[in-house]
């Protein structure tokens, strides 16, 4: 069994900020995962980023984007918004610039230990063990797609796809599509379902539909920055304080769609339709399916060959395959699916932190975005080099 002070798992943006850290402190560390595999397998070639440059991954502020793009004689303004592609450019350079060879193997379990090895041990996919001392869980949106419960009943087990294992659109040519969701990723999937040939694609969502407005993220840097001095500011709040930053961030978020979407959207085999909700749905013959849409102007059936659902995510520790499969999950406390976490990201059992979108209950949204990487590193590196751990 292979011993560390700490063992990161994870390589999407959280994970990999965190071992650039490790390192710079002279942490002893592991970091396990393929690199950006959420990134990778998870979002489609053609997606762009609503973030900009000034959303990197080191807390050193030396391996910026900025930083990489001058390697390439670019500039931000030349960039933006940023692919996906790029921004997976940027963090193979970020990697080899920091040295971060993650090990690819997954975690199958993570138990508690009580001997002189570690407190806990990993279980690997390739049979081996990881004793550490500490355990960051840096991991990525897939374990938490969200089906909201009353399309979990009404549409048939097997007939839909999140918008997460819809990466690969050669598949929609000459479909008739349905999006269900009215927020960016909806919008983007409708664009690049278009662009790969789909006959239509109507989108549902029970709202009015966002504007394509500019997001300002101007205010949210200094927020997050201000963690780092005071960690527990967000958790101190009233209640009304935090639904006023959260309302907040989701107007800027959630209200708005990117203006650079707006003439790939605006086209003839997209149809969008706000404020209605899906009434019915029925399995056709030759694996298609009849969709009553319900809304003001009542109600009317089409009918697709895919059903999508661009309905998020959502927090639920339980569905963490390794937690669920250790001795740990009876040990942390949770709230609503979330775990509850002190000011250095540190949860109920020792030595085990947790970032990303674990996070959010006790940081706020904002660790949901790549924005918190830089953060989210130097609360867990003070934590293991004061003793907090």
């Amino acid at each position: 069994m292979t011993s560390t002070d700490l063992l990161i798992i994870g390589a999407g943006p959280f994970g990999l900020a965190m071992a650039a850290h490790a390192r710079q402190l002279g942490i002893d560390h592991i970091i396990v995962g393929e690199p950006m595999h959420f990134w990778r397998v998870h979002m489609p070639e053609g997606m762009y980023l609503r973030s900009a440059c000034d959303w990197h991954l080191d807390p050193g502020n030396e391996a910026t984007i900025e930083a990489f793009l001058r390697t390439q004689n670019l500039t931000p303004p030349g960039v933006e918004p940023l692919s996906r592609d790029r921004y997976l450019e940027y963090v193979h350079w970020f990697q080899d610039r920091k040295r971060i060879d993650p090990r690819p193997v997954s975690v199958e379990r993570l138990d508690a230990l009580d001997n002189r090895n570690g407190r806990l041990r990993a279980t690997l996919s390739d049979g081996g063990a990881i004793a550490a001392r500490n355990v960051v869980l840096a991991l990525g949106f897939a374990p938490f797609t969200h089906v909201p419960d009353d399309l979990a009943r009404l549409l048939p087990r097997g007939s839909f796809q999140h918008t997460c294992h819809l990466v690969d659109f050669t598949a929609v040519r000459g479909q008739r599509c349905l999006i269900v969701g009215g927020r960016q990723s909806a919008f983007e999937w409708a664009a690049l379902m278009s662009e790969a040939g789909a006959s239509s694609i109507t989108v549902t969502h029970r709202h009015d539909s966002p504007v394509f407005s500019e997001s300002d993220w101007s205010w949210v840097n200094p927020l997050v920055d201000r963690f780092v001095e005071n960690p527990g500011w967000y958790r101190r709040l009233t209640r009304a304080e935090k639904d006023e930053v959260n309302r907040r961030l989701w107007a800027e978020g959630r209200l708005k769609l990117e203006p650079w979407l707006a003439p790939r959207v605006r086209q003839p085999a997209i149809s969008l339709c706000p404020n209605t909700r899906i009434a019915d749905c029925r399995e056709l013959s030759g694996g298609a399916f009849a969709i009553t849409l319900d809304g003001e102007g009542g109600a009317r059936t089409i009918e697709v060959d895919r059903i999508v659902l661009a309905t998020g995510y959502k927090v639920n520790i339980g569905r963490v395959p390794m937690l669920a499969g250790g001795n740990l999950l009876e040990q942390l406390q949770v709230d609503d699916g979330a775990p509850v976490l002190d000011e250095h990201l540190q949860s109920s059992v020792p030595g085990l932190f947790m970032t990303s979108m674990l996070a959010t209950r006790d940081f706020g949204p904002f660790f949901a975005f790549t924005v918190s990487v830089r953060t989210s590193a130097k609360l867990i590196g003070r934590a293991l080099t004061s003793g907090a751990a």
